[in-house]
Protein backbone atom coordinates (compact mmCIF):
# COMPACT_ATOMS: atom_id res chain seq x y z
CA UNK A 1 0.00 0.00 0.00
CA UNK A 2 1.31 3.70 -0.61
CA UNK A 3 -0.36 6.08 1.47
CA UNK A 4 -0.55 9.99 0.54
CA UNK A 5 -1.50 12.79 2.80
CA UNK A 6 -4.98 11.14 2.74
CA UNK A 7 -5.08 8.78 -0.25
CA UNK A 8 -4.31 5.18 0.38
CA UNK A 9 -3.17 3.48 -2.66
CA UNK A 10 -3.28 -0.50 -3.37
CA UNK A 11 -1.76 -2.24 -6.75
CA UNK A 12 -4.33 -3.14 -9.03
CA UNK A 13 -3.79 -5.78 -12.44
CA UNK A 14 -3.50 -4.05 -15.84
CA UNK A 15 -7.00 -3.90 -17.33
CA UNK A 16 -5.55 -5.22 -20.65
CA UNK A 17 -2.19 -5.77 -22.83
CA UNK A 18 -3.04 -2.32 -24.01
CA UNK A 19 -2.57 -0.52 -21.41
CA UNK A 20 0.92 -1.25 -20.78
CA UNK A 21 1.86 -0.85 -24.45
CA UNK A 22 0.23 3.24 -23.71
CA UNK A 23 2.33 3.25 -20.46
CA UNK A 24 5.49 2.36 -22.30
CA UNK A 25 4.92 4.14 -25.35
CA UNK A 26 4.72 7.45 -23.01
CA UNK A 27 7.16 6.82 -21.04
CA UNK A 28 9.85 5.02 -23.64
CA UNK A 29 12.95 7.23 -22.79
CA UNK A 30 12.51 5.26 -19.03
CA UNK A 31 12.50 2.07 -20.78
CA UNK A 32 15.20 2.38 -23.74
CA UNK A 33 17.34 5.11 -22.39
CA UNK A 34 17.07 8.70 -22.25
CA UNK A 35 19.21 9.12 -25.95
CA UNK A 36 16.42 6.96 -27.50
CA UNK A 37 13.13 7.68 -29.56
CA UNK A 38 10.30 5.27 -30.29
CA UNK A 39 9.09 4.89 -33.46
CA UNK A 40 5.31 3.98 -33.29
CA UNK A 41 3.62 1.05 -34.87
CA UNK A 42 4.50 -0.08 -38.30
CA UNK A 43 3.02 -2.69 -40.47
CA UNK A 44 6.03 -4.76 -42.08
CA UNK A 45 6.08 -7.81 -43.59
CA UNK A 46 7.83 -11.07 -44.06
CA UNK A 47 9.25 -12.61 -47.61
CA UNK A 48 6.23 -14.21 -47.86
CA UNK A 49 4.21 -11.50 -47.40
CA UNK A 50 2.59 -11.96 -43.74
CA UNK A 51 2.11 -9.13 -42.03
CA UNK A 52 3.29 -7.90 -38.24
CA UNK A 53 2.64 -5.08 -36.35
CA UNK A 54 4.93 -4.76 -33.23
CA UNK A 55 4.17 -2.10 -30.26
CA UNK A 56 6.86 -0.11 -31.45
CA UNK A 57 10.53 0.13 -32.73
CA UNK A 58 13.07 2.13 -30.24
CA UNK A 59 16.94 3.06 -31.35
CA UNK A 60 19.08 3.97 -28.90
CA UNK A 61 21.36 6.83 -30.43
CA UNK A 62 24.02 6.81 -27.35
CA UNK A 63 24.15 2.73 -27.77
CA UNK A 64 23.70 2.59 -31.41
CA UNK A 65 21.28 -0.40 -30.72
CA UNK A 66 17.45 -0.98 -31.30
CA UNK A 67 14.50 -2.50 -29.95
CA UNK A 68 11.43 -4.26 -31.52
CA UNK A 69 8.93 -3.44 -28.78
CA UNK A 70 6.73 -5.72 -27.42
CA UNK A 71 4.31 -5.11 -24.62
CA UNK A 72 2.73 -8.70 -23.15
CA UNK A 73 0.65 -9.95 -20.60
CA UNK A 74 2.57 -13.22 -18.62
CA UNK A 75 -0.73 -15.34 -18.85
CA UNK A 76 -0.05 -15.19 -22.50
CA UNK A 77 1.18 -18.73 -23.89
CA UNK A 78 4.83 -18.23 -24.37
CA UNK A 79 4.74 -21.17 -27.11
CA UNK A 80 0.98 -20.57 -29.00
CA UNK A 81 1.15 -16.63 -28.66
CA UNK A 82 4.33 -14.78 -27.45
CA UNK A 83 7.06 -16.92 -29.64
CA UNK A 84 5.13 -17.41 -33.03
CA UNK A 85 4.67 -13.41 -32.85
CA UNK A 86 8.08 -12.78 -31.33
CA UNK A 87 9.20 -15.12 -34.64
CA UNK A 88 7.39 -13.15 -37.34
CA UNK A 89 8.32 -10.01 -36.11
CA UNK A 90 12.54 -10.77 -36.37
CA UNK A 91 11.92 -11.97 -39.64
CA UNK A 92 10.01 -9.43 -40.79
CA UNK A 93 12.47 -6.64 -39.67
CA UNK A 94 15.83 -8.58 -41.21
CA UNK A 95 14.14 -7.56 -44.92
CA UNK A 96 16.29 -4.62 -46.30
CA UNK A 97 12.85 -3.42 -46.87
CA UNK A 98 11.74 -3.11 -43.68
CA UNK A 99 15.23 -1.47 -42.52
CA UNK A 100 14.95 1.28 -45.52
CA UNK A 101 11.16 1.91 -43.93
CA UNK A 102 12.34 2.81 -40.28
CA UNK A 103 15.12 4.79 -41.47
CA UNK A 104 12.85 6.96 -43.78
CA UNK A 105 9.99 6.99 -40.50
CA UNK A 106 12.91 8.71 -37.96
CA UNK A 107 14.45 10.98 -40.49
CA UNK A 108 10.66 12.39 -41.22
CA UNK A 109 10.37 12.63 -37.41
CA UNK A 110 13.92 14.08 -36.89
CA UNK A 111 12.59 16.79 -39.67
CA UNK A 112 9.16 17.73 -37.46
CA UNK A 113 10.28 17.17 -34.01
CA UNK A 114 13.46 19.58 -32.49
CA UNK A 115 13.55 17.43 -29.27
CA UNK A 116 14.87 14.16 -31.43
CA UNK A 117 17.26 16.82 -33.63
CA UNK A 118 18.39 17.78 -30.05
CA UNK A 119 19.05 13.90 -29.24
CA UNK A 120 21.37 13.55 -32.41
CA UNK A 121 23.11 16.58 -31.77
CA UNK A 122 23.79 15.56 -28.29
CA UNK A 123 25.50 12.62 -29.61
CA UNK A 124 27.51 15.06 -32.01
CA UNK A 125 25.59 13.76 -34.88
CA UNK A 126 25.48 16.29 -37.59
CA UNK A 127 22.25 16.13 -39.81
CA UNK A 128 24.04 14.86 -43.15
CA UNK A 129 25.11 11.82 -41.40
CA UNK A 130 21.71 10.98 -39.54
CA UNK A 131 20.52 8.38 -42.63
CA UNK A 132 24.66 6.82 -42.48
CA UNK A 133 24.15 6.24 -38.28
CA UNK A 134 20.97 4.87 -39.00
CA UNK A 135 21.98 2.30 -41.46
CA UNK A 136 24.70 0.89 -39.13
CA UNK A 137 22.42 0.82 -36.10
CA UNK A 138 19.98 -1.38 -38.67
CA UNK A 139 22.58 -3.32 -39.40
CA UNK A 140 22.34 -5.29 -36.00
CA UNK A 141 20.16 -7.72 -34.86
CA UNK A 142 17.63 -5.94 -32.93
CA UNK A 143 16.94 -6.29 -28.82
CA UNK A 144 13.77 -7.56 -28.07
CA UNK A 145 12.49 -5.07 -25.80
CA UNK A 146 9.41 -6.36 -23.64
CA UNK A 147 7.57 -5.27 -21.02
CA UNK A 148 5.82 -7.91 -19.11
CA UNK A 149 3.87 -8.29 -16.02
CA UNK A 150 5.21 -11.77 -14.87
CA UNK A 151 8.18 -13.74 -16.38
CA UNK A 152 7.28 -17.80 -16.27
CA UNK A 153 10.21 -20.19 -17.02
CA UNK A 154 9.32 -21.05 -20.03
CA UNK A 155 9.65 -17.31 -21.49
CA UNK A 156 13.41 -17.14 -19.16
CA UNK A 157 14.51 -20.37 -20.94
CA UNK A 158 12.76 -19.23 -24.15
CA UNK A 159 14.91 -15.72 -24.18
CA UNK A 160 18.20 -17.56 -23.23
CA UNK A 161 17.91 -19.69 -26.61
CA UNK A 162 16.98 -17.12 -29.02
CA UNK A 163 19.52 -16.02 -31.24
CA UNK A 164 18.72 -12.12 -30.80
CA UNK A 165 19.14 -10.65 -27.06
CA UNK A 166 16.47 -9.86 -25.02
CA UNK A 167 15.43 -7.25 -22.49
CA UNK A 168 12.54 -7.67 -19.66
CA UNK A 169 10.99 -5.56 -17.64
CA UNK A 170 8.34 -7.23 -15.10
CA UNK A 171 5.51 -4.72 -14.73
CA UNK A 172 4.52 -6.06 -11.71
CA UNK A 173 6.94 -4.96 -9.60
CA UNK A 174 8.68 -2.14 -12.10
CA UNK A 175 5.44 -1.27 -13.61
CA UNK A 176 2.52 -1.03 -10.73
CA UNK A 177 -0.54 1.02 -11.45
CA UNK A 178 -2.46 1.74 -7.82
CA UNK A 179 -5.79 2.86 -7.36
CA UNK A 180 -7.39 4.89 -5.04
CA UNK A 181 -9.87 3.55 -2.42
CA UNK A 182 -13.20 4.46 -3.80
CA UNK A 183 -11.62 6.70 -7.06
CA UNK A 184 -9.86 4.11 -9.14
CA UNK A 185 -9.56 7.02 -11.56
CA UNK A 186 -6.71 7.94 -9.66
CA UNK A 187 -3.78 5.86 -11.56
CA UNK A 188 0.05 6.34 -10.37
CA UNK A 189 2.59 4.32 -11.73
CA UNK A 190 6.06 2.77 -10.91
CA UNK A 191 8.63 3.05 -13.76
CA UNK A 192 12.01 1.46 -13.75
CA UNK A 193 15.21 2.92 -12.40
CA UNK A 194 18.24 4.08 -14.85
CA UNK A 195 15.55 1.69 -17.01
CA UNK A 196 17.16 -1.54 -15.62
CA UNK A 197 15.32 -4.44 -16.85
CA UNK A 198 14.83 -7.70 -14.60
CA UNK A 199 16.39 -9.79 -17.36
CA UNK A 200 19.00 -9.13 -20.01
CA UNK A 201 20.66 -11.81 -22.31
CA UNK A 202 22.98 -8.77 -24.40
CA UNK A 203 25.96 -10.12 -22.18
CA UNK A 204 25.40 -13.94 -21.98
CA UNK A 205 28.23 -13.99 -23.88
CA UNK A 206 30.46 -11.78 -22.45
CA UNK A 207 33.49 -13.49 -20.37
CA UNK A 208 32.60 -11.53 -17.24
CA UNK A 209 33.52 -13.00 -13.98
CA UNK A 210 32.23 -10.15 -11.73
CA UNK A 211 28.86 -10.14 -13.17
CA UNK A 212 28.26 -6.41 -13.09
CA UNK A 213 26.91 -4.28 -15.46
CA UNK A 214 26.67 -0.91 -16.07
CA UNK A 215 23.33 0.12 -15.13
CA UNK A 216 24.29 -2.00 -11.73
CA UNK A 217 26.99 0.94 -10.75
CA UNK A 218 25.63 3.69 -8.33
CA UNK A 219 27.17 6.86 -7.78
CA UNK A 220 27.70 6.18 -4.03
CA UNK A 221 29.96 2.67 -5.55
CA UNK A 222 32.32 4.99 -6.82
CA UNK A 223 32.35 6.87 -4.15
CA UNK A 224 32.63 4.02 -1.55
CA UNK A 225 35.66 2.80 -4.20
CA UNK A 226 37.47 6.17 -3.40
CA UNK A 227 36.94 7.22 -7.11
CA UNK A 228 34.67 9.80 -5.69
CA UNK A 229 35.24 12.00 -2.96
CA UNK A 230 32.31 13.20 -0.42
CA UNK A 231 31.92 17.12 -1.53
CA UNK A 232 33.72 16.76 -5.01
CA UNK A 233 32.70 19.42 -7.70
CA UNK A 234 30.47 18.23 -10.79
CA UNK A 235 30.20 20.21 -13.79
CA UNK A 236 27.26 20.31 -16.30
CA UNK A 237 27.44 22.09 -19.54
CA UNK A 238 24.56 22.88 -21.63
CA UNK A 239 23.53 25.48 -24.21
CA UNK A 240 19.92 25.41 -25.04
CA UNK A 241 18.43 25.94 -28.88
CA UNK A 242 18.79 29.99 -29.54
CA UNK A 243 20.07 30.53 -25.88
CA UNK A 244 23.51 31.00 -23.92
CA UNK A 245 25.60 28.21 -22.45
CA UNK A 246 24.86 27.36 -18.77
CA UNK A 247 27.40 26.40 -16.44
CA UNK A 248 25.49 24.45 -13.61
CA UNK A 249 27.84 22.97 -10.47
CA UNK A 250 26.61 20.50 -8.14
CA UNK A 251 28.43 18.62 -5.04
CA UNK A 252 28.62 15.04 -4.26
CA UNK A 253 26.90 13.39 -1.31
CA UNK A 254 28.56 10.52 0.47
CA UNK A 255 25.70 8.81 -0.51
CA UNK A 256 25.42 9.05 -4.20
CA UNK A 257 22.97 12.15 -4.40
CA UNK A 258 24.17 15.30 -5.85
CA UNK A 259 23.04 18.87 -5.09
CA UNK A 260 22.37 21.25 -7.46
CA UNK A 261 19.83 24.31 -7.74
CA UNK A 262 19.61 24.27 -3.66
CA UNK A 263 17.94 20.98 -3.93
CA UNK A 264 19.31 17.59 -3.32
CA UNK A 265 18.51 14.60 -5.79
CA UNK A 266 19.30 10.96 -5.43
CA UNK A 267 19.71 10.63 -9.25
CA UNK A 268 22.21 12.04 -11.46
CA UNK A 269 19.31 12.06 -14.82
CA UNK A 270 16.74 14.08 -12.42
CA UNK A 271 19.39 16.59 -11.44
CA UNK A 272 20.66 16.92 -14.56
CA UNK A 273 17.13 17.26 -15.93
CA UNK A 274 16.65 19.80 -13.66
CA UNK A 275 19.51 21.92 -14.92
CA UNK A 276 18.29 21.77 -18.65
CA UNK A 277 14.98 22.64 -17.70
CA UNK A 278 16.43 25.34 -15.68
CA UNK A 279 18.28 26.69 -18.79
CA UNK A 280 14.92 26.58 -21.03
CA UNK A 281 15.00 23.47 -22.01
CA UNK A 282 12.05 20.85 -22.09
CA UNK A 283 13.40 17.65 -21.83
CA UNK A 284 12.21 15.14 -19.40
CA UNK A 285 15.12 12.83 -19.56
CA UNK A 286 18.87 13.33 -19.74
CA UNK A 287 21.54 10.48 -19.40
CA UNK A 288 23.10 11.55 -16.23
CA UNK A 289 26.36 9.69 -16.93
CA UNK A 290 27.15 11.50 -19.58
CA UNK A 291 26.52 15.32 -18.74
CA UNK A 292 28.34 15.44 -15.52
CA UNK A 293 31.84 15.92 -15.12
CA UNK A 294 34.43 16.03 -12.69
CA UNK A 295 36.92 19.61 -12.03
CA UNK A 296 39.21 17.46 -13.96
CA UNK A 297 36.83 16.73 -17.33
CA UNK A 298 36.26 13.58 -16.54
CA UNK A 299 32.66 12.34 -17.75
CA UNK A 300 30.82 10.13 -14.78
CA UNK A 301 30.25 7.86 -17.50
CA UNK A 302 34.23 7.04 -18.19
CA UNK A 303 35.08 6.71 -14.29
CA UNK A 304 31.74 4.28 -14.34
CA UNK A 305 33.49 2.21 -16.90
CA UNK A 306 36.87 2.13 -14.96
CA UNK A 307 35.32 0.95 -12.02
CA UNK A 308 33.35 -1.58 -14.09
CA UNK A 309 37.35 -2.96 -15.36
CA UNK A 310 38.52 -2.42 -11.95
CA UNK A 311 35.95 -5.15 -10.53
CA UNK A 312 36.43 -7.58 -13.74
CA UNK A 313 40.33 -7.35 -13.15
CA UNK A 314 39.94 -8.51 -9.43
CA UNK A 315 37.54 -11.30 -10.16
CA UNK A 316 39.73 -12.68 -12.50
CA UNK A 317 42.54 -12.75 -10.52
CA UNK A 318 40.81 -13.96 -7.44
CA UNK A 319 39.83 -16.64 -9.65
CA UNK A 320 43.53 -17.33 -10.81
CA UNK A 321 44.42 -17.29 -7.45
CA UNK A 322 41.74 -19.76 -6.80
CA UNK A 323 42.19 -22.26 -9.41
Amino acid sequence: MIIFDDKKLIETKFKNEQEIEDLVIANSEHFFGPSSVMIPKAKIKTKDGFGTIPDGFAIDIASRVWYVVEAELGHHNVWTHIAPQVTKQLLAVSRLETRQLLTELLVQMVTEDSSIKEKFEDEGIKEINIRKVLSDIFEKSPIIGMPINTVSNDLREWAETLKNDVRLWIVKKIVKKYSQFGAPHIIAYEIPEEYRPILDTTERNDRSKSGIRTYDVSLSDLVNAGILLEGAELTLSYKPRGGKQRIYKGVLSLDGSITVLEQNYSSLSYAAVACLQDAGSERTTVNGWTSWKTRDGKFLSQLRSEYVAKMETEAEQSDSSDA
